[in-house]
């Protein structure tokens, strides 16, 4: 295997890692400062208050993207696997 090719295949891990965990990371992100805003407005300064609403903001989302982000690895996967011998030679 070159070394172009074992960069090339890592490139591509790391880019469907991105893509795969963006939306959770948006959903915290937006949960986070609108949590924030509202400890800020209402003068509220409590830890739970921070973290619960983000924590469930991923996992909502998490559990909505699921089946895309399962179909998003396993073809990934299955790509890496059927270009196996390839890589081998």
């Amino acid at each position: 295997m070159s070394d172009a090719l074992a960069v090339g295949i890592m490139r591509q891990a790391i880019e469907l890692a991105m893509i795969v965990t963006l939306p959770m990371l948006v959903a915290g992100v937006v949960a986070g400062v609108a949590v924030s805003i509202f400890q800020t407005v209402t003068s509220i300064q409590d830890n739970v208050l921070a973290f619960i609403p983000r924590a469930a903001a991923i996992f909502i989302v998490f559990a909505l993207t699921f089946p895309w982000m399962l179909r998003e690895v396993v073809g990934f996967s299955q790509q890496l696997i059927a270009r196996l011998p390839e890589m081998i030679r």
